[in-house]
């Protein structure tokens, strides 16, 4: 019930390292298009390393294309937000949550943060920067949800070398 989007996406990098942490924490993805890279770009493949084929997503024409297609509560992800996002109640897991994020360059249009103010959420950060890097904001946002929801289908343990590997 939890769903990544990236709105009009501009660099292949991040874009596969996030596609590597839906990969590994089995959310779906959502892009929204433009896309600044091809899905076959070298650079997404590289740093999606071979989990990209675990990823399960989805390409939208536009933002219109994509509220029409899903409904749930959206949570919208802004360095504008007034709401900090560990305050916010994501323990339903019932609830279809998407978690929605700005192309690197500017962000997620003010007319779409405009009508949704009340879900704009923000990381805090000091006065040095202007932003965090979106995969980096995806993976904080995204394991707060999935903590609140006791990490849910995700190990606890290491199945490739073993519960005892260190003991070992």
């Amino acid at each position: 019930m939890i769903n990544i989007v990236l709105f009009e996406p501009e660099i292949p990098q991040n874009t596969g390292n996030i596609m590597r942490t839906c990969a590994g924490t089995g959310v779906k993805l959502h892009l929204i298009r433009p896309l600044g890279f091809s899905l076959n770009d070298k650079i997404l493949r590289r740093n999606g390393v071979n989990y990209i084929e675990h990823c399960d997503y989805k390409i939208y024409d536009d933002f219109e294309d994509f509220v029409k297609q899903n409904q749930g509560t959206y949570y919208f992800l802004t360095r504008y937000g007034k709401k900090i996002y560990a305050d916010c109640d994501f323990s339903n897991q019932n609830e279809k949550i998407y978690l929605i994020f700005g192309k690197e360059s500017t962000g997620i249009p003010k007319e779409i943060l405009k009508e949704n103010i009340d879900k704009c959420l923000r990381i805090p950060i000091n006065n040095q920067i202007r932003a965090l890097n979106v995969a980096n904001s995806v993976a904080i946002v995204l394991y707060e949800v999935l903590r609140q929801q006791n990490f849910p289908n995700l190990l606890f343990t290491d199945p490739f070398k073993g519960e005892k590997y260190l003991e070992n």
